[in-house]
């Protein structure tokens, strides 16, 4: 069973001026399933993150204020440390959603953590391709 890790142990934050303060990591959760969605919040809140969950990479994107439209949130306010996605979703996969979280000059350095129950190895190949040449477009 995975080790699931307490957010003081994690150094994922791109503000280095809240290191020390208490903040607690913000993690964006993205998954069409609404079983998925409630099990990845409840994890992540029980390890003392504070947790956003969209069903769609369509909802993901207008909440980071990326759609062209107007966001959900304020810009300034927004603060997030992480991105969990689903790959099958509808109408966008994750992988979509990371080729355009990753041309976001505002959120491209966020890691994002793409989550698939299927095993295909092309896939995940294209992924590490993907983080290590971020202009590659396959």
């Amino acid at each position: 069973m995975a080790e699931v890790l307490r957010p003081e142990m994690l150094d994922i934050s791109n503000d280095t001026s809240s290191l020390a303060s208490p903040e607690l990591l913000h993690v964006l959760a993205v998954d069409d399933s609404m079983v998925d969605r409630k099990f990845i919040e409840r994890l992540l809140r029980v390890s003392s993150c504070k947790v956003t969950v969209v069903d769609s990479a369509t909802r993901a994107l207008q909440y980071l204020g990326l759609d062209g439209e107007n966001s959900s949130v304020g810009f300034e306010d927004l603060k997030i440390n992480l991105i969990m996605t689903d790959y099958s979703m509808p109408g966008m996969t994750g992988y979509e959603l990371l080729k355009k979280i990753k041309e976001s000059s505002a959120f491209r350095e966020i890691p994002v953590v793409i989550m698939s129950s299927e095993n295909i190895l092309p896939r995940i190949d294209r992924y590490i391709f993907y983080y290590n040449n971020l202009n590659y477009d396959p």
